[in-house]
C-alpha cells in the first residue's frame, strides 16, 4: 500500500504531464495552482518525516539485553547427599556456578520433590528434577545455597530426627528388589538353595568349585545318616 508521500509525488508528476500537454489558459492556471498546492503539501510532509526520524532513533534501547535462557539444557545426573536431624542436603557440582547472577539459580520445592534450574552457565542451562522423595519435606523452610562451583539443596525434613535410608521412594524400591526374598512359609532349604544358586551364578571358577565340593560332601553326609537309620 502506497504512503501519502508517494501518492503526492504521483499526483505532482501527473499534474506536470497535464501542464505540458495543456494549451488553454484557464486549464493551465488551474493546473499550475494545483501544482503549487501539491508541492507545498509535499514539502510539509517531507519536513514532518525528517523530524520524526530522530525521535524514533531516541526511542531505541541503548543495548539489546540477551535473554537469560540461552543454549541447550543439560540434565544433571551426578550428585551426592547426606543428612542431619533437620535437613537432607543434596550437593551438585557445577564449575563456575558461583559466578552467575543469583536469579539464574532457581529451585522449586513441593512436599515430595524439587526442581533445580541453572540458567546460562557457560552458554548452557542445567536442570535437575527429583520426584518422589522418600519422605515429605517442608516447602517453606527448604532452600538453596550457592558455594564455589557447588549448589547445595537444603530439604527441610517435615519429621525431624528421622533417618532417610534413601533419597527417593524409587531408589528404596529398587534396592529392596535386589535383596533376596525369604518366604517364611516355604521350605527353609529351598530358600538356602536359591541363595547358593545366585552365589554360584555370580561367582568365579574358584567359588563354583568350592560350592560344588561343599554340595557333594553335604549329599554324602546326608546319605550316610540315612543309611544308619
Amino acid at each position: 500500500m502506497a504512503s501519502a508521500l508517494e501518492e503526492l509525488q504521483k499526483d505532482l508528476e501527473e499534474v506536470k504531464v497535464l501542464l505540458e500537454k495543456s494549451t488553454r489558459k484557464r486549464l493551465r492556471d488551474t493546473l499550475t495552482s494545483e501544482k503549487s498546492k501539491i508541492e507545498t503539501e509535499l514539502k510539509n510532509k517531507m519536513q514532518q518525516k525528517s523530524q520524526k526520524k530522530p525521535e524514533l532513533d531516541n526511542e531505541k534501547p541503548a543495548a539489546v539485553v540477551a535473554p537469560l535462557t540461552t543454549g541447550y539444557t543439560v540434565k544433571i545426573s551426578n550428585y551426592g547427599w547426606d543428612q542431619s536431624d533437620k535437613f537432607v542436603k543434596i550437593y551438585i557440582t557445577l564449575t563456575g556456578v558461583h559466578q552467575v547472577p543469583t536469579e539464574n539459580v532457581q529451585v522449586h520445592f513441593t512436599e515430595r520433590s524439587f526442581d533445580l534450574l541453572v540458567k546460562n552457565l557457560n552458554g548452557k542451562n542445567y536442570s535437575m528434577i527429583v520426584n518422589n522423595l522418600l519422605k515429605p519435606i517442608s516447602v517453606e523452610s527448604s532452600s538453596k545455597k550457592v558455594k564455589t562451583d557447588t549448589v547445595i539443596i537444603l530439604c527441610r525434613k517435615k519429621a525431624e530426627n528421622t533417618r532417610w535410608d534413601y533419597l527417593t521412594q524409587v531408589e528404596k524400591e529398587c534396592k529392596e528388589k535386589e535383596k533376596p526374598s525369604y518366604d517364611t512359609e516355604a521350605d527353609p532349604s529351598e530358600g538356602l538353595m536359591n541363595v547358593l544358586k545366585k552365589i554360584y551364578e555370580d561367582g568365579d571358577d574358584d567359588m563354583k568349585r568350592t560350592i560344588n565340593k561343599a554340595w557333594v560332601e553335604s549329599r554324602e553326609k546326608q546319605a550316610r545318616e540315612d543309611t544308619e537309620f
